[in-house]
């Protein structure tokens, strides 16, 4: 989106749920009109990223910790994957949405605290469990509080820095994110084997065992960190673009009515409230229905492909297939509902939405997130079932290096992101995606194919880097093709593709081929990357036209009746 804070400003108005005031120059102490980042700037910085770490880390322990939860619980596999995956990106996904709509209207600073300190807090209480029910209901929990993290911290940092330097603050989040990853694996490992090691009499402190520790352990620093985010100030909405939004007058009727409008059962009652015309009816029906036949069908296909034994819940079992694809379709009526909802609420997102290049970043986003689950999820396994390493070892060298070297591709990328936005604008952006996205299949083919520890290190290492370059340009390019006050809700509804493809599909694709092939998780890992095609090709069509969608931002909000 281009704009310029010193042209005149636009005119008030009051339209899509949230009033849009005269612009007003950003203070030098934020950075306005230089590329100088304020010491506000690099405090935002370091606290979101820190969010984002803690994110990771309490959505990421499970997996580390499995092997002794199935053992101690006596927990089968197929619980465990409901558990890490399909629980978690179901009530992750949904709720995401109206925690995106708050970001927009409430105290984004506030919202992130209150948010961090709740799934701290779900997270410590899976240490108690003794069984299935309470797990589930520490994951949804987590999936729930975490939904506003990217929403909140994107918008932050968008209102925090120039935006030249916005690339910066990407991979600032990418750097977290990084440290999360590693730390739940080397956290988990370590804590927990070192607990069972001390307590080997079973006279542990409350009983625990050493997965139940480490779950405490991981929850506590996020009580500290979500009050220093209490503290923080809330910056500007839109003052570093020169588009200011005022108060919202609702924000939290607002929130409660996108999860309303967005859940499948109570859509039909705000349809029926918002007069929704019988082309919007027809709409949602048909579109149910195709939703409904595509996930028969795919649970057909699968069943075939890789036959698996039902989940027992107590007086019930279901296949689960039928899960996993009525979870991706409960996911895609969601986001159904939600375009429906910006449609007869909020015709200016409705239409900024639909911008072909910013869909298609959305799709590259999931698709991507999809080979990044693949691997993450199941690569410690790989190392302990092929190379013979233990829980703790796979935890510390895999998520010790991963973090480091994730570190290091995202320091290098947002600096690089920027400085290529600033010499070629969005499309140089584009290019470096291209180029990370497009070599990296080969990388991960050469380096699963390792028969041994050093040499799938050593493949691992130049893969990891060249993979970790694309985050901050694709986050930098998704905010920029938004207005301001359209960033949560936006994001919320990438962060839909990207954990139903991601989480929710990735784990599971690998699972199935992998069971299919007896258990070998190197060929299945390596399966995953057959959609870095698609990738390619929806990446060249956005190269293509992303300057002419860039320019037609402000147009199409314009056409939805906002007054900017």
């Amino acid at each position: 989106m281009t704009g310029n804070p010193k042209s005149a400003p636009p005119a008030a108005g009051n339209v899509g749920g949230t009033p849009i005031a005269p612009a007003s120059p950003a203070t030098p102490s934020d950075g306005g009109g230089s590329d100088k980042i304020s010491k506000y700037g690099w405090h935002a910085i370091v606290l979101m990223s820190s969010a984002q770490a803690m994110s990771l880390l309490d959505r990421q322990i499970l997996s580390i910790l499995a092997n002794d939860i199935r053992t101690d619980l006596g927990i089968g596999d197929a619980e465990m994957g409901l558990l890490y995956g399909t629980v978690f990106a179901l009530f992750y996904a949904l709720f995401s949405l109206p925690l995106g709509r708050l970001v927009d209207g409430w105290v984004r600073t506030k919202l992130l605290a209150i948010c961090l300190a709740a799934w701290s807090f779900f997270a410590g209480l899976a240490a108690f469990a003794q069984g299935f029910t309470l797990l589930a209901i520490s994951r949804i929990g987590v999936g729930i509080g975490e939904g506003a993290t990217q929403p909140a911290a994107n918008s932050i940092l968008f209102d925090s820095l120039p935006k030249s330097r916005r690339g910066l603050a990407m991979g600032g989040l990418g750097v977290g994110l990084a440290l999360g990853l590693g730390l739940s694996m080397a956290l988990g490992g370590i804590v927990a084997e070192w607990w069972d090691l001390r307590y080997t009499d079973g006279n542990a402190p409350l009983g625990f065992s050493g997965w139940q520790f480490a779950f405490l352990v991981a929850s506590l620093p996020g009580f500290p960190l979500a009050w220093l985010i209490y503290k923080l100030r809330e910056p500007e909405r839109g003052g570093m673009d020169g588009i200011v939004s005022k108060k919202d007058p609702a924000p939290f009727k607002a929130s409660a009515a996108v999860l309303g409008a967005v859940t499948p059962g109570s859509n039909w009652y705000f349809l029926w409230r918002r007069d929704a015309g019988g082309r919007q009816w027809t709409i949602n029906i048909i579109g149910l229905a195709v939703i409904i036949g595509l996930c028969a069908v795919m649970v057909q296909v699968t069943d075939v492909f890789s036959p698996r034994p039902p989940l027992d819940f107590g007086s019930f079992t279901i296949n689960p297939h039928i899960l996993q694809w009525s979870v991706m379709g409960f996911g895609a009526f969601v986001v159904l509902n939600l375009f429906q909802s910006f449609k007869l609420t909020d015709m200016p997102t409705f239409n900024v939405a639909l911008n072909p290049s910013l869909i298609m970043l959305m799709v590259v986003g999931g698709l991507q997130t999809a080979i990044n689950y693949g691997i993450m999820g199941f690569t410690p396994s790989l190392l302990i079932r092929h190379f013979g390493l233990t829980t703790a070892e796979a935890g510390v060298q895999f998520g010790l290096l991963s973090a480091l070297l994730a570190t290091i591709g995202a320091l290098v990328a947002g600096p690089l992101t920027d400085f290529l936005g600033k010499k070629l604008g969005g499309r140089g952006m584009i290019v470096l995606v291209l180029l990370s996205l497009g070599i990296s299949p080969f990388f991960g083919i050469w380096t699963f194919s390792a028969e041994t520890t050093g040499d799938f290190y050593m493949r691992y290492v130049a893969y990891s880097l060249i993979l970790t370059l694309w985050l901050p340009p694709v986050y930098t390019l998704i905010l920029g093709l938004v207005l301001p006050r359209m960033r949560g809700i936006i994001f919320s509804t990438y962060l839909i593709f990207m954990t139903l493809l991601g989480q929710g599909l990735g784990p599971y694709v690998v699972g199935i081929v992998s069971d299919r092939n007896g258990g070998d998780l190197a060929s299945a890992i390596i399966t995953i990357n057959w959609v870095a095609p698609a990738i390619v090709i929806l990446l060249v069509a956005v190269l293509l036209r992303y300057r002419k969608d860039e320019d037609s931002v402000l147009g199409r909000a314009r056409r939805g009746g906002e007054e900017v």
